[in-house]
């Protein structure tokens, strides 16, 4: 099943790009754990920063996320540091998959994935990444030929779930006019309050985005619980925009 796939290795070479950052208690939760939403925040941040760095914001300015997967083995606690490590585990000409490793001083490790898509500033719509961003991805992989398969399947919602309101705020809404990754996350932490068995093992976050949810739609979170899992859809006059699960994973 394609959720419970491994992640790729770091390449062998040590090849990617590096920064460290404090935990900051705006990101963590009354246990002091680094929130879901604060790690997509850090993974916008590094995303950002490694495109500055190599001096490609100009040519390939604009990425969004198809599918993030977040593997939380030992959580951040603050206070602590923590060393994120980027790379390119596999490419195509319009999108790549991206590895993001985090480490810290106090024994943390959370491993996550993004599917990103090259998307043209003027149409809105993905486009060839450039030949510099190409050079740069392909030194960490020989995998040039990635194709978009969703892992958690078909994103029809369960007819019997439970439906909760999740209102939007102005904080919520990036650039593009589209809810911000970090926000889709916070929803995935309101509903994980009362499930401490998964949040107290390794688990697996994967949150797959169908179609942008927009400042001023009312959005409609409708969810179902089992044993191993919590199975989010986000729901916008019924149709399907996004989809999350969270499940404990062996590492």
């Amino acid at each position: 099943m394609d959720f419970d796939q491994p992640l790729a290795a770091p390449p062998g070479d040590g090849f990617g790009f590096s920064v460290s950052r404090p935990v900051r208690t705006g990101d963590v939760d009354p246990d002091n754990r680094l929130r879901l939403d604060g790690i997509a925040r850090y993974l916008q941040d590094i995303a950002s920063d490694n495109l500055d760095a190599a001096e490609l914001a100009d040519s390939d300015p604009v990425w969004i996320v198809r599918r993030s997967v977040i593997d939380v083995v030992r959580p951040a606690l603050w206070p602590d540091r923590v060393h994120l490590h980027r790379w390119c585990s596999a490419l195509s000409t319009r999108w790549s998959s991206m590895r993001v490793r985090f480490t810290s001083d106090k024994g943390a490790l959370i491993e996550t994935e993004g599917f990103w898509i090259n998307i043209n500033p003027d149409t809105g719509m993905p486009t060839r990444i450039s030949d510099q961003t190409m050079e740069l991805l392909a030194r960490s992989t020989d995998e040039h030929r990635l194709k978009w398969r969703p892992w958690l399947g078909d994103p029809a919602p369960e007819p019997d779930g439970t439906d909760t309101a999740f209102p939007l705020r102005a904080t919520d809404i990036d650039p593009l006019q589209h809810v911000n990754n970090a926000a889709y996350l916070h929803a995935v932490e309101e509903h994980l309050v009362g499930r401490s068995d998964l949040l107290e093992q390794p688990h697996r976050v994967v949150i797959e985005y169908r179609a942008p949810i927009r400042a001023g739609e009312h959005l409609t979170i409708r969810r179902r619980d089992d044993e191993r899992s919590v199975i989010l859809w986000f729901l916008v006059d019924d149709a399907v925009r996004a989809v999350a699960r969270v499940s404990g994973v062996h590492y």
